[in-house]
């Protein structure tokens, strides 16, 4: 990362400018650098986006320091849905993957997590710190009580992810109460080598620290991976029962938090 001090501030995008920018930073991630497409990307003005955009709500992160316009500021992002904002669509965005039905029949205040991404150089670092600490205090605030989302490995073959795929599906796999499964015409088994042939370090240093991030809050798994080629990723369901996460998990998450 660059010399200068970054000077991190999270926000909600409130206006077209701040979405814009949500959606060219992951252009730049999940189009450019990961090889991903969508039916609604526009390669000429460089925008990822898809129709539940609208819906969502857009956590961003600027740095402040850079000198640069407050839209070029822009340097981490986290699309957020509400249960209630999915009840106007009549759905949640990765319902075409996992069959929720188990989480949308508990009753339970709900919040979908996607689209996560930060700019190249600010990975690593404190700036995913910021992010979580935002989306402690918009969980604390909407009082959320599971929170939900996929979340990726680059590249869709499977054999190559059979270590870490294997391991979370043996070590990570949600209780019933909230296990999520994909869609039976998708479905892509995780549990594909016994627990004694998996080497663990392998393929811990295989997860995505997305995943590792969520596994360490006390997250699970849901059953069953699904192979996007389109965004050329294996997409796993994370589940995160705030009910569920001990008291040493909780002050992980929400240590700190302010906006």
């Amino acid at each position: 990362m660059s010399a200068h001090t970054p000077e991190f501030m999270v926000k909600l995008a409130d206006n077209e400018a701040e979405l814009l920018s949500a959606q060219r930073l992951r252009y730049s991630v999940f189009v450019q650098e990961l090889g991903g497409s969508g039916p609604l990307v526009d390669h000429e003005a460089q925008l990822e986006k898809d129709q539940f955009d609208p819906y969502f709500d857009h956590l961003i992160l600027k740095d402040l320091a850079l000198d640069v316009t407050p839209t070029e500021q822009v340097v981490g992002v986290y699309r957020v849905l509400r249960d209630d904002a999915a009840a106007k669509i009549g759905r949640f965005y990765s319902e075409d993957e996992y069959d929720l039905s188990v989480l949308k029949s508990s009753g339970r205040r709900l919040l979908e997590l996607g689209r996560s991404c930060l700019r190249k150089d600010y990975r690593g670092g404190a700036a995913m710190f910021h992010l979580w600490n935002a989306l402690a205090s918009y969980v604390a605030e909407h009082e959320i009580e599971v929170l939900f989302g996929v979340a990726s490995f680059h590249g869709t073959d499977v054999d190559v992810l059979a270590q870490p795929l294997s391991l979370l599906h043996n070590r990570h796999l949600a209780p019933e109460d909230i296990r999520t499964r994909a869609q039976p015409d998708v479905f892509q088994a995780m549990n594909l080598m016994s627990e004694d042939d998996i080497d663990r370090r392998a393929a811990m240093l295989a997860v995505p620290p997305l995943i590792k991030a969520y596994l360490r809050l006390g997250g699970f798994v849901g059953e069953g991976a699904y192979c996007d080629h389109a965004f050329n990723t294996t997409d796993v369901c994370l589940v995160l029962d705030t009910a569920r996460m001990n008291v040493k998990n909780r002050a992980l998450y929400t240590k700190e938090r302010n906006w």
